[in-house]
């Protein structure tokens, strides 16, 4: 009767660290990703110029805000 105890924690315990786990992880990644964005200013500029688009300050400040905002979502 006690092994049950046993195996029944021991399932309790392994599903409670993989959910901290994801928790953890997932919270680490979104700040990684806040202060280190995949994407700057310089690269969307660069970007726009090889899809044949004069970039505006303007438009770039735009678009910037749009993926910071999508971010934040």
């Amino acid at each position: 009767m006690s092994w049950i105890w046993v195996v029944l924690i021991a399932i309790v315990a392994l599903i409670a660290g993989i959910a901290l786990g994801f928790f953890i992880a997932r919270k680490y990644m979104m700040s990684y990703l806040k202060k280190n964005p995949p994407i700057n200013e310089q690269m969307l500029r660069t970007l726009m110029m090889q899809m044949g688009q004069k970039p505006s300050q303007k438009k770039i400040n735009q678009m910037m805000r749009a993926m910071n905002n999508q971010m934040d979502k």
